[in-house]
């Protein structure tokens, strides 16, 4: 089977891009399941994610959506966080905060174990990502097939360090959160496929999204500004991990962009 995953979703452009494209994506890339970042789909309207931008990509074909740091930015979604099973926060969170952070999907007849994590180099405080994933992994042994981990984090050694640690348990694992997509997509030993990040789904030539001239002279002066989305052509990047059915190892991951 093949998981289809999509990097933050960035700002409106981002999010009607994905909106528009994924039904067509998902068929030409025989896709049995998408999970998409979409923690950044509000940028320019004030960070985070709204509930309507939720609802939108899980109508265009999202199976999941996963967060990060600017989870928590747009409070209209907090409800939806607490209601929806195919709505995930980082799960190393405080425990009060809205929502879960792992759900059980069924794809083709298995059931995919799906876990949001954030890192801690650079990153808002938070547990233990290693401790919270064996802690997740655990408590749901003998519920799913196969484990999907999207770790939202700056620091590739951190994402590389994650990955390899769990390599025997997980059988996808991803980065997110820099909006650069790398080139070390692989298959770890045991049957892991890892890329240290996935990239975005927003503008190019911009930085992150942002237009390239507002985060130039925020670099050179160091005063604040208000981050606008850049209006240059969007496009989407991720990657296709393709899971074999008799072992739930994965046998290939290959890069995508749109």
């Amino acid at each position: 089977m093949n998981i289809l995953v999509l990097g933050d979703v960035v700002g409106a452009a981002g999010l009607d891009a994905v909106c528009k494209k994924l039904p067509r994506l998902r068929k030409e890339l025989s896709a049995d399941a998408v999970i998409v970042n979409g923690e950044n789909a509000s940028m320019g309207r004030g960070n985070g994610l709204t509930a309507s931008d939720a609802e939108d990509l899980l109508a265009a074909g999202a199976d999941i959506i996963t967060g990060g740091n600017h989870s928590f930015r747009q409070r209209n979604i907090y409800t939806l966080y607490d209601e929806s099973m195919r709505l995930l926060r980082p799960a190393n969170y405080h425990g009060a905060c809205p929502g879960r952070g792992h759900t059980i999907l069924p794809v083709s007849g298995r059931n995919m174990l799906v876990v949001n994590l954030a890192g801690r180099v650079n990153m808002d405080p938070c547990d233990n990502p290693f401790e919270t994933l064996e802690r997740i992994l655990k408590a749901e042994k003998g519920k799913y097939d196969f484990a999907v981990v999207d770790f939202h984090a700056e620091a590739t050694s951190e994402k590389i360090a994650l990955a390899f640690a769990f390599k025997d348990r997980v059988s996808i694992f991803f980065g997110t959160h820099t909006h650069v997509p790398t080139a070390d997509e692989r298959v770890l030993p045991g049957g892991c496929g890892f890329i240290t990040d996935v990239g975005m789904c927003g503008p190019t030539d911009s930085a992150l999204g942002v237009k390239v001239e507002l985060i130039i002279d925020k670099l050179k002066t160091g005063m604040p500004c208000r981050f606008e989305i850049s209006d240059n052509p969007v496009e989407l990047q991720g990657a296709v991990f393709t899971i074999d059915d008799k072992t739930m190892r994965c046998v290939d991951v290959r890069r995508v962009k749109y």
